[in-house]
């Protein structure tokens, strides 16, 4: 038995660890998880002989439960999934992975626990085991990013430019001058120099370092410049393969793709060490606390977000690359043409960069804002005001949302 595989199982949670009431009613998770973890615990004094039927059994229980829960996750929305049914997937999985590692430790096993470990963090629920995420994450990308000798382009330094801003501009404002000049009157604003001190600013221009930390990493992936149009789609990849085929450089056609709105930096937490969650986000209208939403986008020149608007207060932060951004407030939502559709109800029918007055005549009324997003820019949107974003370079967003 390979002695990072006995590291590993050191990091597993032990059954008291997540006994309670994770698994109070859930009899079938409850013995299986006991058994599982049980054995974990004491793997070190295992032989491993290939007559050990005792995991043969538990490897076969762990199956069933993956598969159990998947099914109660694909039933229904996923929104009304409980959260202990998404907890007990993802340590199903885990248990899962270790298995197979305990069976054999090749680069086709690891690549096979590599898809395991994404479906636990795209479905399951994994906040509450970050280190044993990590080290699974680190130990089944150990040497598969070198057979990937295809080289990146690392982006140059961008001089920034002067560029047309409608709202309000503030160097590095202090908290107090956030909540009183941006937050309590809703006000958009530009806010500059406040997160040159995000190593991420430096980092993340090297695409292969982003190959290198994320490269293994399933993600889904938008097909097509706009979510709106009837060709747009989405599909599962690899981060690797979609970062080839969107910045390797080449001059052909192709489909553009883009990484957007995902929670990419609980997924790898090696980037989320990469940025800082602003202080800003701790600005609220009352004491209460809230968990903040932090979203990646990622995409290659020509990426479009239609005209919409977000339920929660936003800061939008640009890594590298630029976005053309308009805006409009809560006041203009009916002349700018919401679509009628539940899933499509806070997004806009009008194309905001070329408007189409025939069509929709009431945006001629509407106050558009205009502005330009550079490297180093954070733009604080509040609730529900409509924006339009358009990258007009390869480009590398973090956005955080929050109550």
């Amino acid at each position: 038995m390979e002695a990072v595989i006995l590291e590993l199982a050191k990091l597993f949670p032990r059954f008291v660890d997540i006994d309670g009431d994770l698994l109070r009613h859930n009899v079938e998770a409850r013995y299986i998880l006991k058994r599982a973890a049980d054995y974990v615990e004491s793997l070190e004094y295992h032989t491993k002989d290939g007559t050990d039927t005792n995991e043969e059994e538990i490897r076969y229980l762990i199956q069933a439960l993956v598969d159990i829960n998947w099914e109660r996750i694909h039933t229904g929305h996923f929104s009304n999934v409980s959260l202990p049914v998404r907890k007990i997937y993802a340590l199903g999985c885990y248990f899962k992975i270790l298995f197979l590692l305990l069976e054999i430790s090749s680069p086709e096993q690891r690549e096979k626990c590599n898809a395991i470990l994404d479906e636990a963090q795209l479905l399951g629920c994994t906040d509450d085991w970050n280190e044993l995420k990590t080290s699974l994450m680190k130990h089944l990308d150990d040497d598969l990013y070198l057979n990937d000798v295809t080289s990146l382009p690392i982006l140059p330094v961008v001089k920034r430019c002067s560029h047309r801003c409608d709202i309000p501009q503030i160097d590095a404002p202090s908290l107090n001058e956030f909540r009183t000049l941006c937050y309590e009157p809703h006000q958009p604003t530009l806010l500059l120099n406040t997160m040159n001190h995000w190593p991420a600013m430096d980092k993340w221009r090297n695409l292969n370092y982003l190959l290198k930390v994320a490269g293994n990493r399933t993600v889904p992936i938008e097909i097509g410049s706009n979510y709106a149009s009837e060709e747009w789609s989405q599909q599962l990849v690899k981060i690797r393969d979609f970062l080839h085929r969107q910045f390797n450089g080449e001059d052909e056609a192709k489909e553009i793709e883009y990484l957007a709105q995902h929670e990419l930096f609980a997924q790898i937490p090696d980037l989320k060490a990469d940025i800082c969650l602003p202080d800003y986000c701790t600005v609220r209208s009352d004491d209460s606390a809230t968990d903040v939403d932090i979203k990646a986008w990622l995409g290659p020149a020509g990426t479009i977000s239609p005209m919409h608007y977000d339920p929660k207060h936003n800061l939008l932060c640009q890594v590298f690359g630029s976005k053309q951004i308009i805006l409009a407030s809560p006041k203009d939502t009916e002349k700018l043409y919401p679509h009628q559709s539940e899933f499509l109800g806070n997004t806009s029918q009008i194309d905001a960069a070329k408007l189409d007055l025939q069509t929709y005549p009431l945006a001629e009324s509407v106050q558009f804002y205009e502005l330009f997003l550079q490297p180093g820019d954070c733009l604080y949107m509040p609730p529900k005001w409509w924006h339009y974003v358009q990258a007009k370079t390869p480009s590398f967003s973090v956005s955080f949302w929050w109550e």
